[in-house]
């Protein structure tokens, strides 16, 4: 519960003790919940893949905002990052970091601009940099 409380920041909802789970908002409070249920203590475990919507001024500072709470930004490969990625084909910028239970969360944020599919997923610098290429032209 540290993790999303105070590392993410989100605003903790409800608690239920009884039934081990917490509920978190995403974005503002009544938009959308998170709830998280404690894991059994067996072996078997579940990775899950979770993005938030985001405003993209906030995501441009997500890289720094998790290094300072010694999480490590990640790009679309699963390598540390200090950009976001942009998957063009949408367009929609992005950054992924993982939980202390190892599940894949994401910071996404859809784009304005028309989609670009033969650029693939690029970086944010390199999106931008396509993108002033095409305004001069």
């Amino acid at each position: 519960m540290s993790f999303f409380s105070d590392a993410l920041g989100l605003e903790l909802a409800q608690v239920l003790p009884e039934r081990k789970v917490a509920f978190y908002w995403i974005g503002h409070r009544g938009n959308s919940m998170l709830g998280l249920w404690e894991a059994g203590t067996g072996p078997q475990r579940m990775n899950l893949h979770v993005a938030f919507g985001v405003e993209i001024n906030d995501l441009l500072q997500a890289s720094e905002r998790l290094r300072e709470a010694n999480i490590i930004p990640l790009d679309f490969n699963g390598e540390p990052t200090d950009e976001p990625v942009v998957f063009a084909w949408m367009p929609a910028a992005s950054l992924f970091f993982h939980d202390p239970d190892d599940n894949l969360l994401e910071f996404l944020s859809m784009l304005p601009d028309a989609p670009q599919c033969d650029l693939g997923v690029v970086m944010w610098s390199r999106w931008k940099s396509a993108k002033a290429n095409e305004a001069r032209r």
